[in-house]
């Protein structure tokens, strides 16, 4: 048995089990669909969630154009949300039975659903106080600190059922449970998941404006995780086996693919527009870290539940696995210092579906088993060329992500925390950094000879050594920009310690 049989590994497709097992779990791992659940989620809910469904539409902040062009306020904007929630749904109402029922029955899709719409609800009910402070005065207050047993329990026992914390989080809820395809046939740059013909399921702002571009990107990007996962899968299988030219094959397929994924990310400038982001951003914190998040000092109760207080990191992109894929195959990840932020690194691979948990889990330790980057640093001038490219891919995605963090929140709050809850002018730096020394270290195996080696080779094989080469020069100016930004930072938050909330008295003066 080789390294590559002894671990988890992800299945060729799904197709089987959507005709086969409706209580096979939505989230697997396979080289079709990737990180996308094994079927698009279930957009319409039974009536006995009627209410539930009617209560989700009526939220969103700036509602869907009537027949005259006009948009109307949700229940969100003008702050009634919290007490609709508790005139319309009852705790031991006809919703909760039917949570219990859906979980008897092993739905996956349909129980995947609930769970994505109750986390829409009690992130609303929670962090309305929040919004609607932002968005009277700029700045932040705490939200509430008791979830009513009519969200608390059918929330957690869809939660238990799935596997999940009780609490929003990226690919079970707000983002990759979260899109409806309109045209099964469509052509474009992600096939049917190109953001042309994506909608979203649910909103919390603005169903057709940035908070749509915010969410569908990311849809679209994880789109090509199947094609990602495919040609990691093959690579370590070559790897593994010593078959060099295989295995330099399927590297450049995984160049192929991040390239992909990068020209997907970078469209989120026109698609999400930076000063639209903080509209959006207050329903999607969490109730955590414990002892540092100031919206929730004590926590929440989950009334019907347990009498202490919960605490759950927010809805965060950080929690996607496109990055950590390639952090673990090319064992960036082993770089990482020993310290709060990498910790923190690590607690939000909690924040993710178990089958995700597991895959990355397992490549990192197979990856580590293999030595992938020692075997790519020494196999060939090829080899090393396509794995410092990789590594670059992870450095320009790290820094893109630290871009969007600068434009999008930075420059818009003083409120120093994620909605993930890192301390982000510390914690983004701190990963960058870490691609950056690992570049350093693969960059100086890279000499002249390895250069001309390539270009003997062809005119592709010149197009990476020429790629190599500016990654050089990008390195150095990339470091040198991070270090002045991070001085900056810190030099101005020492200046101005500003929290970005309100005071005591402020929020009293508020009516919520």
């Amino acid at each position: 048995m080789t390294i590559a049989d002894s671990f988890f590994v992800p299945l060729e497709d799904t197709e089987h089990f959507d005709k086969d097992d409706a209580t096979c779990p939505q989230f697997l791992v396979s080289k079709s669909r990737g990180f996308l659940p094994r079927q698009d989620p279930l957009a319409e809910l039974p009536a006995d969630f009627a209410t539930l469904d009617s209560l989700l539409k009526r939220m969103t902040v700036l509602q869907p154009q009537d027949r005259n062009g006009d948009r109307s306020m949700g229940l969100l904007g003008t702050g009634d949300f919290g007490s609709a929630v508790l005139k319309e749904l009852q705790p031991e109402g006809r919703e909760v039975q039917a949570v219990r029922a859906a979980i008897a029955k092993g739905d996956s899709r349909l129980i995947s659903a609930l769970f994505r719409d109750y986390c829409f609800a009690t992130s609303a009910y929670l962090l309305e106080p929040v919004d609607v402070a932002y968005r009277k005065t700029g700045r932040y207050a705490p939200g509430r600190n008791r979830l009513p047993a009519q969200l608390a329990v059918p929330l957690k026992l869809l939660a238990d059922e799935l596997g999940h914390f009780p609490f929003m989080e990226y690919a079970s809820s707000y983002a990759l449970m979260n899109y409806r395809v309109k045209d099964d046939d469509y052509k474009g740059f992600a096939g049917r998941y190109s953001f042309e013909n994506l909608e979203l399921i649910r909103a919390f702002q603005d169903a057709d404006g940035s908070e749509k571009g915010f969410i569908l990107v990311h849809v679209e990007m994880v789109s090509f995780s199947g094609q990602l996962v495919s040609a990691t899968e093959a690579a370590m299988l070559a790897a593994s086996q010593d078959d060099m030219p295989a295995f330099e094959s399927h590297m450049r397929r995984m160049l192929e693919t991040y390239r992909k994924i990068q020209v997907s990310m970078e469209s989120m400038w026109k698609r999400s527009k930076p000063q639209d982001y903080l509209k959006l951003r207050s329903f999607i914190f969490g109730t955590g870290p414990k002892d540092t998040n100031p919206m929730f000092p004590e926590g929440v109760v989950y009334e019907g539940v347990d009498t202490k207080p919960m605490h759950f990191r927010g809805e965060s992109g950080a929690n996607d696995q496109l990055v950590p894929l390639g952090d673990n195959f090319l064992e960036i990840t082993k770089h990482h210092p020993d310290n709060d932020l990498t910790k923190i690194l690590r607690e939000f691979r909690e924040y993710r579906p178990a089958t995700h948990r597991s895959y990355t889990a397992s490549l990192e330790i197979r990856a580590s088993e293999i030595g992938i980057r020692s075997l790519a640093m020494k196999t060939s001038p090829l080899s090393k060329a396509l794995y410092i490219l990789l590594v670059d891919q992870i450095r320009e995605f790290r820094a893109r992500h630290w871009r969007f963090a600068q434009a999008y929140i930075i420059k818009a709050t003083k409120f120093p925390l994620a909605t993930g809850g890192s301390e982000m002018a510390r914690y983004l730096p701190n990963n960058l950094k870490t691609v950056l020394r690992v570049l350093d270290e693969s960059i100086s195996e890279w000499s002249q000879l390895d250069f001309d080696s390539l270009q003997s080779l062809g005119a592709d094989e010149t197009l990476l050594a020429e790629m190599v080469e500016r990654v050089i020069r990008a390195t150095d100016y990339q470091r040198q920009e991070l270090a002045q930004e991070v001085s900056l930072l810190q030099e101005e938050r020492r200046n101005d310690p500003d929290s970005g909330m309100l005071d005591a008295k402020a929020v009293r003066q508020l009516v919520v």
